[in-house]
């Protein structure tokens, strides 16, 4: 499992980091980032689902493995 962060549908509101710090903070400009390149450890699965699921954007979605481009645009 990859994630990326929308930056364009980031409202740095924090439920991400909140949820889920062993992945995401947040950056200079107050949005959210991948803290993490490349696979989610396993561990962290269900955490980064539950921070999926607490943003309110949908900005946090699932990485095309390759080039770890979203697979799908934030709603």
């Amino acid at each position: 499992m990859k994630v990326v962060v929308n930056q364009d549908a980031c409202i740095g509101c924090g439920a991400c980091t909140y949820t889920c710090e062993e992945v995401f903070e947040m950056d200079e400009k107050g949005l959210s980032t991948c803290k993490l390149k490349g696979e989610i450890p396993v561990e962290l699965e269900q955490s980064v689902k539950d921070a999926m699921d607490a943003c309110p954007t949908g900005a946090i979605v699932l990485a095309d493995g390759e080039t770890e481009e979203p697979l799908a645009e934030a709603a």
